[in-house]
């Protein structure tokens, strides 16, 4: 039998579904996920494996207009993922209307170096009636290979999506061992779950305002021992992260210690501390400190 792999790049606006489409398609919690835009700040390489292909899922930061070095980092990072690779996920809300954004990123799609479908995500909130409608439009905007209409809440329709993707790739090698889901190492897939808490708990109080810094991540026969450094902008965001009496920091402590102790398999003990860097979204220093380098993606 012929293996297959590649490499997939998922793309498009905040809030339209990659994150949850590439933890349904590994059935693993790797992306965070939020109804919060921009939840994504880093390119995510989930890997699918079976006994046909491997598929380097790349999840990547919603495309978005950027307000400061942060901002420009992640739209850098997701427009450069339609290079070099073997096709192409702009994955777009059905329930959604077509803008300006949508537009910006059918023009930069017609520079990608593979094929490009597009996944029509949310269709559980459409009658049929307007999801072909929507389709319709979206068919005279670009020049798709295919448009594939899924759920990624509820799964319909991805293992269709997933022989259509094996099927386009070509005979190729196990780039990873078949029991790996990620690329990533653990410290970065821990800070990201302290991230989605407060992104959950604190609602629009202080999102883009956080980034989390592994200080520590030690393992004995007892477990996993983590220290982690919540960064904010202001000491008005650290007082919201802490809470009355800690209990905002309790909250978020408690909830990532559990996605923690189920993505590792074992004990964590987690302690978390909040400090203030002022303005660090347009510093370079710590851009690069905190893993959002743009000079790797320029």
């Amino acid at each position: 039998m012929i293996f297959k792999s590649g490499f997939v790049s998922i793309i498009g606006r905040p809030n339209v579904g990659k994150s949850t489409l590439l933890n349904h398609i590994l059935k693993t919690k790797l992306a965070i996920t939020s109804s919060t835009a921009q939840t994504t700040r880093n390119t995510i390489q989930g890997i699918y494996t079976d006994d046909e292909a491997q598929i380097i899922f790349m999840d990547t930061p919603g495309i978005h207009k950027p307000q400061d070095a942060l901002g420009f980092f992640m739209n850098t990072n997701a427009l450069n993922s339609i290079y070099g690779v073997d096709l192409i996920l702009l994955i777009v809300a059905a329930d959604e209307k077509i803008g300006k954004g949508d537009r910006f990123i059918a023009k930069r799609l017609k520079e990608a170096d593979g094929p490009v479908y597009l996944i029509l995500n949310k269709i559980d909130l459409l009658s049929k009636e307007a999801l072909m409608s929507k389709l319709l439009e979206w068919k005279a905007l670009f020049d798709f290979k295919e448009i594939i209409p899924i759920s990624a809440t509820t799964g319909e329709n991805i293992e269709h999506l997933l022989d259509v993707i094996k099927n386009d790739l070509s005979e190729g090698v196990m780039y990873y061992p078949k029991d790996h889901i990620t690329d990533h190492p653990e410290r970065f897939i821990m800070a990201e779950f302290i991230r989605e808490k407060i992104l959950y708990f604190t609602h629009e109080e202080v999102p883009h305002s956080v980034a989390i810094v592994i200080e520590k991540m030690e393992e004995d026969e007892d477990g996993v021992y983590i220290m982690a450094a919540i960064v904010v902008d202001r000491p008005s965001q650290k007082a919201i992260l802490i809470g009355k009496q800690g209990t905002m920091i309790k909250k978020i402590k408690q909830n990532a210690r559990r996605d923690m102790k189920r993505f590792l398999q074992t004990p964590v003990q987690l302690e978390l501390f909040v400090k203030v860097e002022k303005d660090w979204r347009n510093k370079q220093k710590y851009l690069k400190e905190f893993g959002y380098n743009e000079d790797d993606y320029s």
